[in-house]
């Protein structure tokens, strides 16, 4: 049988793991520190295991605590759910928000929509991390994910919503073209500085062109003078002067607007990744999940929608 026990200490232990300090947590909660120490040591107690490793400077998770603290947020996100699903036509998103994006995109375009969006909600508390490797939003209890790139088919349980396509370009400076040249056919890059993006392994991103039939790309391997494992950081050396660089139109637009950087050969431009919003299904009706997915979905503008 269920006891009601197993839930005491639940909320404070995740504010806590939240806040990173029994002080912030006490203040979030208006409880006083040693109330919210006692909670914590009697819930540990109760488990026969430690959460916290404790010092006078920081609290961390152990991995039992990690592993602990992954559960009781599902638990606390379904009780949200079946709380506010009971109003959700009349509610105003609130509550906490988990939201997982990828790195240079999330920082460039999906978190100045996310942030607009909870600057208009004063309820809501996004929870937004960065990553670029692939996440289950169930087992990790993510409530949204942005994602360049995935699959075509998604599991049961989750939502997803096609954004638009990458479009990516061949760029350069004018510094560089001025000293260089500019490229008029593929085979001249040949001679050229080219800026690549490479992996942690050695192995180096091909580059796409645009192939004799519409629609068609075919993939190549340059030799490259300079490998990046950054996007950002390959703007930076194109934008240095370091040569020429294959990159999504929504990493450079504002370049290409100022003029620091200029599109060459635009006739071998092709398109890239896809962008997708995911979701877990079952939360969908909650405000803050269907308001915010309707934000990123109007907010971020790619080519193919």
């Amino acid at each position: 049988m269920f006891s009601s026990e197993r839930l005491k200490g639940i909320d404070v232990f995740v504010c806590a793991a939240d806040a990173g300090s029994f002080k912030t947590a006490a203040e979030r909660m208006n409880l006083t520190g040693s109330a919210i120490s006692k909670s914590i040591a009697r819930l540990e107690s109760r488990l026969g295991v430690r959460l916290f490793n404790r010092t006078t400077r920081s609290l961390a998770l152990t991995d039992a605590g990690t592993a602990f603290y992954r559960t009781c947020t599902g638990v606390l996100g379904s009780l949200e759910e079946a709380e506010l699903s009971l109003h959700a036509e009349h509610s105003e998103p609130r509550g906490r928000l988990r939201i997982d994006l990828p790195a240079a995109f999330g920082r460039l375009q999906a978190l100045p929509v996310i942030l607009r969006f909870a600057q208009d909600h004063a309820l809501l508390l996004p929870h937004i991390s960065f990553s670029d490797r692939f996440i289950d939003p169930v087992e990790d209890g993510v409530d949204i994910v942005v994602r360049v790139g995935g699959s075509d088919v998604w599991p049961p349980a989750l939502g997803h919503r096609y954004l638009g396509c990458e479009r990516h370009i061949f760029c350069a400076s004018p510094a560089y073209l001025s000293k260089h040249g500019t490229p008029l056919h593929d085979r001249d890059l040949e001679r050229h500085h080219c800026i690549a993006y490479g992996r942690a392994d050695g192995t180096v991103s091909p580059w796409r062109f645009s192939g004799s039939r519409p629609g068609e790309t075919e993939r190549r391997v340059m030799p490259a003078r300079y490998v990046l494992g950054d996007g950002e950081g390959q703007v930076t050396a194109v934008l240095a002067g370091c040569g020429i660089a294959q990159l999504p139109t929504w990493l450079i637009s504002r370049q290409l607007e100022d003029g620091t950087l200029v599109e060459v050969l635009p006739h071998l431009a092709t398109e890239g990744l896809a962008i997708n919003l995911v979701w877990i299904k079952s939360r969908q009706m909650l405000p803050k999940v269907s308001a915010l997915l309707d934000a990123l979905t109007a907010g971020l503008v790619l080519p193919g929608r």
